[in-house]
C-alpha cells in the first residue's frame, strides 16, 4: 500500500473544533477520533434518537462539550459559536435519508439548506475561525445515470428532495465562499462522500442497519432495489478525508478551498444485491434477504464519484476495500450485540485504521 496522509495529532492537539451533527452516525465516530487526536470538541446537534445510537451507547457526552440544538435555529447556532470559539468547523448535521426527504421535503430543505446558511453566517462573523468543512453528499450531483464517476466540476442537482437539498447546500457554500470567504478570513471547502457504512449506524431505510436488525431478529430483510450500484466505503474513509482537508484549509488556504470527493476505488462500487449477499455470508446463521415487492419512490440506479483530486492533491486515498468495510461493520455489530464496550471497540477500529497507513 502506498503511504497515505493521516490526520495529524500535532495539528489537532488543543485545537477548538465545532462539530455539528455530533450525535449522529458520522458525528459520533468523528467525536471519538478528534478526541483521540487531542482536539477540544464542541458539539451542536439534535439529541440522539435512541439509547442504542453510538453517541449514547458509547457515552460520548463525556468528551468535550455538548449543546443540544437545531441548526435551523440561528440563535442556537450563534450560541454554539460563542461557546466554542472554534478554530475549525466541521458541519455534518443534516437530514440524511432519501426516503425521509420524500416524507418531509420542507424539513429536509430547511435543515440541509437553511441550516447551512445559518452556520456560514455565524462563521463569517466568528473571530479566530480558520477553516470550515461543509459536508454534503455524492447525491448532490445532477445524476444522469452515467457510467463514469462524477468529478468535482460537474453540475449540482438532484431528482428527489434529499439530493436536491444537498445540491442546494453546495451552491450555498460556493456563494458564501466567493462572496465572504475569499479574503483573509476562514477558508471554506465542501466534501462529498459515497455510501458510508460502519458500526453504530441504526438509521431506518439504510441497507446495513436494516440487514443487521432483520438478521438479529431472525427475519428476512426486504431489499427495495438490489440492482442499484453505489460506492461503498467504511465511515473512517471519508472522516479521514474531512480531517486531512481541514488541515489543508488551514495550511494552504485558498489553494484547497473548493469541492472535494472522497470515494472508494471503482472496484468497490457494488450493487445493493452484492452487498446484501456479502452481509448474509458474514452474519451466517439464518440471515437471508429477498426483493421487496412494494413500490418505492424514484432512486438513482447508478452513482459513483471520482476521488482522483483528493488522492493527487491531498495525499488521501481509501485504505479498506468494500469487502473489508463490510467485515469491519459486521464485526462491530456483533461485538455490540455481545455486550462489549462500544466506545473501546470503536476506538480499536480507529486505531486499526490509522495503522493501515
Amino acid at each position: 500500500m502506498e503511504d497515505v496522509v493521516t490526520p495529524s495529532a500535532d495539528f489537532w492537539r488543543g485545537r477548538r473544533v465545532l462539530l455539528t451533527g455530533h450525535t449522529g452516525f458520522k458525528g459520533a465516530w468523528l467525536t471519538l477520533w478528534l478526541t483521540r487526536l487531542g482536539a477540544k470538541v464542541h458539539g451542536l446537534s439534535l439529541a440522539p434518537r435512541t439509547q442504542r445510537d453510538l453517541w449514547a451507547a458509547a457515552d460520548l457526552g463525556r468528551f468535550g462539550s455538548t449543546r443540544i440544538g437545531d441548526v435551523r435555529d440561528p440563535v442556537a447556532v450563534g450560541a454554539a459559536f460563542d461557546e466554542a470559539r472554534p478554530q475549525v468547523v466541521i458541519h455534518t448535521a443534516a437530514q440524511s435519508l432519501v426516503q425521509a426527504g420524500y416524507e418531509d421535503p420542507v424539513a429536509t430543505f430547511a435543515t440541509n439548506v437553511m441550516g447551512t446558511v445559518n452556520l456560514l453566517e455565524a462563521a463569517r462573523r466568528s473571530d479566530g475561525l480558520e477553516a470550515f468543512v461543509n459536508i454534503t453528499s455524492d447525491k448532490a450531483y445532477e445524476n444522469r445515470e452515467q457510467i463514469w464517476a462524477y468529478r468535482e466540476d460537474e453540475a449540482m442537482g438532484g431528482a428527489d428532495p434529499y439530493s436536491a437539498s444537498k445540491g442546494c447546500a453546495e451552491l450555498v457554500a460556493s456563494a458564501w465562499r466567493r462572496s465572504f470567504f475569499s479574503g483573509d478570513g476562514p477558508s471554506l471547502a465542501s466534501a462529498r462522500a459515497g455510501n458510508v457504512i460502519g458500526g453504530g449506524d441504526w438509521a431506518a431505510d439504510r441497507l446495513v442497519p436494516d440487514c443487521v436488525r432483520a438478521f438479529a431478529a431472525g427475519r428476512e430483510v426486504l431489499i427495495r432495489n438490489p440492482l442499484a450500484t453505489r460506492p461503498w466505503q467504511h465511515v473512517l474513509e471519508p472522516l479521514s478525508g474531512y480531517l486531512v482537508l481541514a488541515q489543508a484549509l488551514v495550511e494552504k488556504r485558498a489553494a484547497v478551498a473548493e469541492g472535494w470527493n472522497f470515494g472508494p476505488a471503482d472496484a468497490d462500487a457494488w450493487t445493493v444485491g452484492q452487498v446484501a449477499d456479502r452481509l448474509v455470508a458474514l452474519w451466517g446463521e439464518d440471515a437471508r434477504w429477498a426483493r421487496d415487492p412494494a413500490g418505492w419512490p424514484h432512486e438513482a440506479m447508478l452513482l459513483r464519484v471520482d476521488a482522483t483530486k483528493a488522492r493527487s492533491r491531498l495525499g488521501w486515498r481509501p485504505r479498506l476495500s468494500a469487502a473489508e468495510a463490510l467485515k469491519w461493520s459486521v464485526d462491530w455489530y456483533k461485538a455490540e450485540a455481545g455486550g462489549g464496550d462500544v466506545a473501546a471497540y470503536t476506538q480499536a477500529q480507529i486505531e486499526a485504521y490509522e495503522a493501515l497507513s
